[in-house]
């Protein structure tokens, strides 16, 4: 009987071992010829589909970004109005595009569909008639460095976004970050190396490692457009203010040399900046990029599926997935750091909305003044004040994730520029009072993005009307046009060994 047992054990052994070894010779082969090219890759392929062929996984991964249901404390993939949520925001962007519609981004495969639904973009934006120039086109498509090759970079940064439309209908994908030969990291935005020769680097030195964060920073970070580039005025040429370093007072110091505004509050009538989404400079000053982790590592981490080891381009909040993002290091309850995260973001926000009332709150009290009589010369540090405090409150809340990238660093400068908005309205008080208004001047509904609007002169139902207008009868025609001429592009098949 005993040897009748020791058979069976010994036979259903060796039937499991055999069953391993065959998974193991199966993923094996799966390995082998996993990523056998099915497609030639040729030239800049703006198509992330076509890429999809030879890498399926990675490319499957990537659609995973059309998914809009993440949601945590103060961040998501999906639709969150911004404007309607904080509505002094309103007065502190009146006079530029942002005090019409602000929403948070959702994921890279919706960039140019974003973009044309925005009403920041220009009204009715008919073709050949749009205010924006195509260089805001740049990080939204795989469009824009075919686009940059066949035409030349300045000519690119010379035309209109409506001139663009129907050549850019690829959004963020494969070919921004990828070469088709090799696979290889690689930067296909100018403005990144550019920006890194100004700080006298040579960005070709760079490691594997830090190239996964690299090409994050072709997009993700402060820029402008410099209109002063010689050889051609009618450019909007794309550029990092990172000459002076990557600090906020870095920046800060670089603008005021060169003398450059985004636009001129028509309230205040200060001259100010608006900070885009310095998501790399913050993260530069982070523990974690001190200790070598890179965007890569928390935004797209490595993952196993079907036996294959591969980086997971559903890029996203880590906090959509802990596991694969955190636990790699981290060794702490996946509440706790989730409460860890939401602590960091919850104090941040406190301050930055603190100071943002006293901005807004800043240039009304500044129009005031203007009013009353106020000189160029008595307002000349004011209008300062203002300039800088603002720039230093966007710079921290324009970031993406600056509140957990460097929650000390962004603490930092929240109380910068709380100290700076709140001596700029003592200063203005005085200015007043110097003027005969010895009383708090009177505020608008602060709780009310429509009435906000309203009091900024904004016809926002005009707005929405000609953008309406313009997502039917223009937009299909873009989309269609592209389409037409990307079917006639021969792929070709990569011939079985």
């Amino acid at each position: 009987m005993k040897n009748w047992i020791l058979f069976t054990l010994t036979a259903v052994i060796v039937f499991l071992l055999a069953m391993l070894a065959y998974s193991i010779m199966d993923r094996k082969t799966e390995a082998k010829f996993a990523y056998q090219p099915k497609v030639q890759l040729e030239g800049i392929e703006p198509r992330d589909s076509i890429w999809g062929l030879n890498y399926p996984r990675q490319y499957q991964s990537y659609m995973k970004t059309r998914d809009t249901t993440f949601r945590s404390m103060y961040n998501t993939s999906g639709f969150i109005d911004a404007l309607d949520d904080q509505p002094e925001l309103v007065i502190l962007w009146a006079g530029y595009g942002f005090s019409k519609d602000y929403n948070q981004p959702r994921g890279h495969a919706w960039a140019i569909t974003d973009v044309h639904n925005t009403l920041r973009i220009g009204s009715p934006m008919e073709p050949g008639d749009g205010p924006q120039p195509s260089t805001c086109w740049t990080c939204k498509s795989t469009d824009v460095p075919r686009l940059m090759s066949e035409m030349g970079v300045m000519e690119y940064y010379s035309q209109k976004l409506s001139d663009m439309g129907s050549e850019v209908i690829n959004p963020i994908g494969c070919a921004d970050c990828h070469n088709p030969q090799t696979m290889n990291l690689t930067i296909t935005r100018p403005a990144l190396i550019e920006a890194f020769e100004a700080m006298g680097k040579d960005i070709n030195q760079a490691s594997h490692q830090e190239m996964r964060s690299l090409v994050c920073a072709q997009c993700h970070v402060e820029y402008y457009f410099d209109k002063t580039k010689p050889g051609n005025e009618k450019a909007s040429y794309l550029t990092f203010p990172w000459k002076d370093g990557l600090t906020v007072e870095n920046m800060e110091s670089y603008f005021d040399k060169i003398d450059f505004t985004d636009w001129v509050h028509p309230i205040s009538k200060a001259r100010m900046l608006k900070a885009q989404h310095p998501d790399y400079e913050l993260y530069e000053m982070s523990v974690h990029a001190k200790r070598g982790v890179s965007c890569a590592d928390c935004h797209m981490p490595y993952k196993n599926e079907g036996g294959q080891k591969f980086t997971d381009h559903h890029i996203g909040s880590p906090l959509a997935n802990i596991e694969n993002s955190c636990f790699v290091c981290h060794r702490e309850k996946q509440a706790d750091l989730m409460t860890d995260v939401y602590d960091r973001q919850r104090k941040i926000k406190e301050g930055a909305s603190k100071v943002q009332k006293m901005i807004a709150m800043a240039h009304i009290e500044a129009g005031k003044a203007w009013e009353l009589g106020a000189t160029g010369e008595q307002m000349k540090e004011i209008l300062r004040g203002i300039r800088h405090a603002q720039w230093r409150w966007d710079f921290v809340v324009a970031s993406h994730g600056g509140a957990f990238h460097a929650p000390i660093e962004s603490s930092r400068i929240i109380t910068s520029a709380t100290g700076i908005i709140q001596e700029t309205r003592i200063q203005l008080t005085r200015l007043l009072a110097s003027l005969g208004h010895n009383k708090p001047v009177d505020m608008p509904d602060f709780t009310s993005k429509s009435a906000l609007q309203a009091y900024i002169g904004l016809d926002i139902p005009a707005e929405k009307a000609a953008k309406s207008k313009f997502l039917e009868e223009v937009v299909p025609n873009w989309i269609r046009e592209g389409k037409a001429r990307e079917a006639k592009k021969d792929v070709k098949t990569v011939s079985s060994r």
